[in-house]
């Protein structure tokens, strides 16, 4: 098939390796424009950008797709799929009917559950324990699309969103060529997304990845979790913003936000957790016990 790739992030990168891998042809990948990155705020090509341009791939990066200029370009690609993952801009009707067989995406979460735009970090924080990737044929709605191929999984105590984000891109690719086949030799069987169970993956906002000391320690936990490693769920310590990037349930009771003990122990709305990897501003993520070397944190500190 010919294939117009659609990504942006690293997360987008080992399908577009695939595919290149593949009998497909890859004619064209659209991504994010550069952003400035670094220290120098150095203009810098995306992930999926720097992986086309090895590969001799043409690499279009508009800022929208909704005039007609722009897709009548998509359309000369003549393309017979367009494959979508993690690309960043909405897609108009048609672009969505400018190929036969439309627009597929990649989905990390068992849809209807967590549409939107942060899904891997949704289902830590809600501590779900199951989730799926979703192959699905796109439509106009936000993640509504029929479902071409799913695949349920487990997932581990103690996983990190980060964990999540990478065991999703590495499991995909083999599930998008396997849907890709079904839908070349015409045996793929689309099914229609639930009407119940739907929930939305709201984009992380600044404010919302603050930890709530008062909630219950199961809470908070995957709330560290959801949120490792980026962007952090943050806390005030002594005038400084920390992030905790994981933690462990703990015993013990107290005041909420408080220390119980020398060793980041805080209690929670009920019970308490153990903080276990800690980032201080402008430093690299270290384990508790690293960080307490340096800056001790007695028992009876309260945490903001």
């Amino acid at each position: 098939m010919r294939l117009i790739f659609m990504g942006t992030p690293a997360f987008a990168v080992p399908t577009l390796e695939a595919l290149i891998a593949s009998p497909h042809e890859v004619v064209a990948v659209y991504t994010q424009p550069p952003r400035p990155a670094g220290r120098g705020q150095k203009l810098t090509p995306s992930p999926v950008h720097q992986l086309a341009e090895r590969h001799g791939i043409p690499v279009l990066t508009p800022t929208s797709l909704k005039s007609a200029e722009t897709q009548k370009a998509f359309r000369a690609h003549r393309a017979d799929a367009a494959i979508v993952a993690a690309y960043g801009l909405l897609l108009p009707r048609p672009i969505l009917e400018a190929c036969p067989y439309g627009c597929i995406n990649i989905h990390p979460s068992d849809l209807p559950r967590w549409r939107g735009a942060a899904p891997l970090q949704r289902t830590i924080m809600a501590g779900d324990t199951h989730s799926a990737l979703c192959i699905m044929q796109m439509d106009d709605g936000l993640d509504t699309g029929d479902v071409l191929l799913r695949a349920p999984f487990t997932i581990p105590d103690g996983m990190t969103a980060g964990a999540l984000h990478d065991y999703a891109a590495t499991a995909s690719p083999p599930l998008l060529l396997q849907a890709l086949e079904a839908v070349a030799a015409g045996k793929a069987r689309p099914v229609k997304q639930a009407t119940e169970g739907v929930t939305y993956a709201a984009k992380i906002s600044k404010e919302e990845a603050a930890i709530d000391w008062t909630r219950p320690a199961t809470e908070v936990r995957q709330h560290i979790l959801g949120l490792s490693p980026f962007p952090g769920a943050t806390f005030d310590l002594a005038g400084e913003r920390w992030k905790a990037l994981s933690a462990e349930l703990a015993e013990g009771n107290g005041a909420a936000g408080v220390a119980l003990d020398d060793a980041l122990t805080i209690a929670c709305g009920e019970s308490a957790v153990r903080l276990l990897t800690v980032q201080r501003p402008g430093k690299a993520a270290m384990s508790a016990a690293e960080a307490l070397r340096g800056h001790l944190v007695p028992a009876g500190t309260r945490l903001g």
